[in-house]
Protein backbone atom coordinates (compact mmCIF):
# COMPACT_ATOMS: atom_id res chain seq x y z
CA UNK A 1 0.00 0.00 0.00
CA UNK A 2 1.21 3.58 -0.93
CA UNK A 3 2.43 5.88 1.73
CA UNK A 4 2.23 8.79 -0.14
CA UNK A 5 -0.41 10.31 -2.73
CA UNK A 6 -4.08 11.15 -2.27
CA UNK A 7 -6.83 9.29 -1.07
CA UNK A 8 -10.75 9.17 -2.02
CA UNK A 9 -12.64 8.34 0.74
CA UNK A 10 -16.48 6.43 -0.08
CA UNK A 11 -19.48 6.94 1.82
CA UNK A 12 -21.97 4.25 0.04
CA UNK A 13 -25.44 5.05 0.01
CA UNK A 14 -28.50 3.33 -1.53
CA UNK A 15 -29.00 6.70 -3.65
CA UNK A 16 -26.36 8.70 -3.32
CA UNK A 17 -22.69 8.60 -2.43
CA UNK A 18 -20.40 10.89 -0.74
CA UNK A 19 -16.63 11.14 -2.07
CA UNK A 20 -13.79 13.17 -0.15
CA UNK A 21 -10.41 13.58 -1.28
CA UNK A 22 -7.32 13.46 0.73
CA UNK A 23 -4.43 16.27 0.15
CA UNK A 24 -1.05 14.83 -0.96
CA UNK A 25 0.00 14.57 2.21
CA UNK A 26 -2.38 12.90 3.27
CA UNK A 27 -3.15 15.11 6.86
CA UNK A 28 -6.25 16.51 5.60
CA UNK A 29 -9.48 15.36 3.65
CA UNK A 30 -11.96 17.85 2.12
CA UNK A 31 -15.81 16.97 1.20
CA UNK A 32 -15.28 16.54 -2.87
CA UNK A 33 -18.74 15.66 -4.41
CA UNK A 34 -22.22 13.71 -4.67
CA UNK A 35 -22.33 10.99 -7.32
CA UNK A 36 -25.80 9.47 -7.95
CA UNK A 37 -26.50 5.55 -7.81
CA UNK A 38 -26.17 4.28 -11.61
CA UNK A 39 -24.63 1.72 -13.36
CA UNK A 40 -21.57 3.96 -13.80
CA UNK A 41 -20.49 4.17 -10.36
CA UNK A 42 -17.80 2.06 -10.59
CA UNK A 43 -16.16 4.28 -13.57
CA UNK A 44 -17.28 7.18 -12.00
CA UNK A 45 -14.91 5.91 -9.00
CA UNK A 46 -12.21 5.15 -11.73
CA UNK A 47 -12.41 8.50 -13.31
CA UNK A 48 -12.14 10.43 -9.92
CA UNK A 49 -9.20 8.14 -8.92
CA UNK A 50 -7.59 9.16 -12.49
CA UNK A 51 -8.48 12.84 -12.32
CA UNK A 52 -7.19 13.31 -8.76
CA UNK A 53 -4.32 10.72 -9.29
CA UNK A 54 -5.27 9.09 -6.08
CA UNK A 55 -3.50 6.09 -4.95
CA UNK A 56 -5.79 4.37 -2.76
CA UNK A 57 -9.69 4.25 -2.26
CA UNK A 58 -10.62 4.14 1.33
CA UNK A 59 -15.21 2.49 1.55
CA UNK A 60 -16.80 3.03 4.32
CA UNK A 61 -18.07 0.03 6.24
CA UNK A 62 -21.44 0.69 7.91
CA UNK A 63 -20.64 -1.92 11.28
CA UNK A 64 -23.45 -2.03 13.83
CA UNK A 65 -22.94 -0.44 17.22
CA UNK A 66 -21.66 -3.50 18.12
CA UNK A 67 -18.53 -3.73 15.94
CA UNK A 68 -20.09 -7.05 14.17
CA UNK A 69 -20.60 -7.05 10.43
CA UNK A 70 -24.82 -6.80 9.92
CA UNK A 71 -26.71 -7.16 5.82
CA UNK A 72 -25.29 -3.22 5.51
CA UNK A 73 -21.46 -4.27 6.07
CA UNK A 74 -21.88 -7.44 3.81
CA UNK A 75 -23.28 -5.54 1.57
CA UNK A 76 -20.57 -2.90 1.54
CA UNK A 77 -18.07 -5.55 1.24
CA UNK A 78 -19.20 -7.31 -1.46
CA UNK A 79 -19.50 -3.26 -3.10
CA UNK A 80 -16.02 -2.96 -1.97
CA UNK A 81 -14.31 -6.41 -3.39
CA UNK A 82 -16.16 -5.01 -6.98
CA UNK A 83 -15.04 -1.71 -6.39
CA UNK A 84 -11.28 -3.10 -5.67
CA UNK A 85 -11.48 -5.62 -9.29
CA UNK A 86 -12.54 -2.65 -11.32
CA UNK A 87 -9.65 -0.16 -9.96
CA UNK A 88 -5.63 -0.12 -10.62
CA UNK A 89 -4.82 0.92 -6.92
CA UNK A 90 -5.86 -0.95 -3.92
CA UNK A 91 -9.01 -0.32 -2.07
CA UNK A 92 -9.70 -0.78 1.65
CA UNK A 93 -12.79 -0.20 4.22
CA UNK A 94 -12.78 1.25 6.96
CA UNK A 95 -15.04 1.76 10.22
CA UNK A 96 -17.95 4.44 9.33
CA UNK A 97 -20.19 3.65 12.44
CA UNK A 98 -21.80 6.85 13.23
CA UNK A 99 -20.32 9.39 9.92
CA UNK A 100 -23.52 10.52 8.60
CA UNK A 101 -25.15 11.41 12.23
CA UNK A 102 -21.63 13.78 12.55
CA UNK A 103 -21.80 15.00 9.67
CA UNK A 104 -25.54 16.23 10.64
CA UNK A 105 -24.76 17.68 13.74
CA UNK A 106 -21.70 19.72 12.47
CA UNK A 107 -24.17 20.75 9.29
CA UNK A 108 -26.86 21.72 12.05
CA UNK A 109 -24.37 23.67 13.67
CA UNK A 110 -24.06 25.68 11.34
CA UNK A 111 -27.15 26.39 10.77
CA UNK A 112 -28.40 24.44 7.19
CA UNK A 113 -31.50 23.50 6.92
CA UNK A 114 -32.49 19.99 6.37
CA UNK A 115 -33.10 20.41 2.54
CA UNK A 116 -29.77 21.70 2.49
CA UNK A 117 -27.75 19.14 4.33
CA UNK A 118 -29.57 16.67 1.95
CA UNK A 119 -27.42 17.96 -0.63
CA UNK A 120 -24.11 17.87 1.06
CA UNK A 121 -24.33 15.17 4.24
CA UNK A 122 -22.80 12.52 2.18
CA UNK A 123 -19.52 14.11 1.30
CA UNK A 124 -19.06 15.65 4.85
CA UNK A 125 -19.49 11.69 6.05
CA UNK A 126 -17.11 10.63 3.69
CA UNK A 127 -14.80 12.96 4.70
CA UNK A 128 -15.33 12.23 8.40
CA UNK A 129 -14.54 8.70 7.01
CA UNK A 130 -11.44 9.63 5.17
CA UNK A 131 -9.94 12.09 8.11
CA UNK A 132 -10.40 9.02 10.69
CA UNK A 133 -8.81 6.71 8.20
CA UNK A 134 -6.13 9.25 7.70
CA UNK A 135 -5.38 10.22 11.32
CA UNK A 136 -5.10 6.32 11.81
CA UNK A 137 -2.52 5.87 9.20
CA UNK A 138 -0.61 8.32 10.90
CA UNK A 139 -0.67 7.20 14.01
CA UNK A 140 -0.04 3.66 13.43
CA UNK A 141 3.27 5.30 11.11
CA UNK A 142 4.82 7.40 14.39
CA UNK A 143 4.38 3.99 16.17
CA UNK A 144 6.21 2.28 14.16
CA UNK A 145 9.11 4.83 13.71
CA UNK A 146 12.17 3.73 16.23
CA UNK A 147 12.37 5.72 18.99
CA UNK A 148 15.62 8.06 18.70
CA UNK A 149 18.12 8.07 21.62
Amino acid sequence: MPLTGRVIGVDLGDKRIGIALSNPDRTIASPLTVILRSGRLHRDIADLVDEWEATTVVVGMPLSLDGSKGPAARKARREAEALGAALRVPVETYDERLTTISAERIMSDAGLDSRSQRKVVDKIAASILLQAWLDRQANERSNDEPVAE
